[in-house]
């Protein structure tokens, strides 16, 4: 096993699960914060893509170009749902709904894909489903302008395009992940260009300002970094089970810092939510490779 780049992935998946916190701090909207963190990204890893010399050796396929474009749609949206439903709800009940994202993969394979859902699996989405029923609050689900200002569809859609980013990024072989990842988070900047305000980034405090920068390079660009150089160095076993180190350092810090306390039914929603996503993980051959 290799300890260095099990080392990198764990402190990549722990920085990651801190980002709830940092975009609290930040004072500016989902929108304009995941645009600067595109910016921060495209930077960072575009830097590190040319010392590295990868950009000299990339093999442009013209169908795998496509499919990272749509992925970059895909990621860019699943930051900004993921942010707005921090913005509606406590850290830890959107990231346990956020990390939904294998189910989804199970069932958009089984619909699109045609890939076979067994029994086991159609047991592991039911159980995932009445967690997040109870994470969110039966009473939330008898009121359409209650569900709606839960967050929990931020949540979802977050978690949806996620899974659908994960979908369309299999099978992408020949470009590295710098150029995958360079070229997904350059549309995300032309994307949000155009409905960016650039009026929340006036009047801000230098302890703000400390966390935006946080968020798009430490965050973003130095996770990336320690993801991508750790990814293909470690066994699909390995990296299922360290990226649960994101949620937990989330869950720990909304629970520590922020004074979260999960009633009795959200903590049983949250462990059949993670119950049911580790048993998808752990089963051989089927695990989605997971991306920041």
């Amino acid at each position: 096993m290799n300890g260095a780049a099990m080392f990198k992935m764990t402190l990549s998946m722990a920085i990651f699960g801190s980002i709830g916190f940092f975009t609290g701090k930040t004072g500016i909207p989902a929108v304009e914060l995941v645009f600067v963190r595109c910016i921060c990204a495209t930077l960072f890893l575009g830097f590190c893509w040319f010392i590295t010399g990868q950009h000299k050796v990339e093999a442009w396929k013209k169908s795998e170009v496509i499919q990272t474009l749509i992925c970059g749609v895909f990621l860019v949206l699943n930051w900004v749902f993921l942010f707005k439903a921090f913005e509606e709800m406590s850290i830890t009940v959107a990231i346990s709904i956020y990390n939904l994202a294998p189910i989804f993969v199970l069932i958009l394979g089984s619909l699109f894909l045609k890939e076979k859902l067994t029994f086991t699996s159609l047991l592991a989405i039911i159980v995932c489903f009445l967690g997040s029923i109870f994470i969110i609050g039966i009473q939330n689900f008898t009121s359409l302008t209650d569900f709606m200002g839960s967050g929990f569809v931020w949540a979802l859609l977050s978690a949806l395009c996620y899974a659908l980013t994960m979908l369309f990024g299999k099978g992408i072989k020949a470009l590295s992940a710098y150029a995958m990842t360079f070229v997904q988070t350059s549309i995300g900047i032309l994307l949000l260009l155009p409905i960016v305000n650039f009026d929340v980034f006036y009047d801000l405090s230098g302890f703000n300002w400390l966390y935006i920068l946080g968020t798009g390079l430490i965050h973003t660009g130095f996770v990336y970094y320690l993801f991508f150089d750790s990814l293909r160095k470690l066994s699909t076993v390995v990296i299922s089970a360290l990226v649960f180190v994101d949620p937990v350092v989330a869950i720990l810090l909304d629970t520590l810092i922020l004074n979260f306390r999960p009633s009795i039914l959200q903590t049983i929603g949250i462990l059949l939510i993670f119950g049911g996503i580790i048993y998808t993980l752990i089963k051989p051959g089927k695990n989605p490779k997971m991306e920041v």
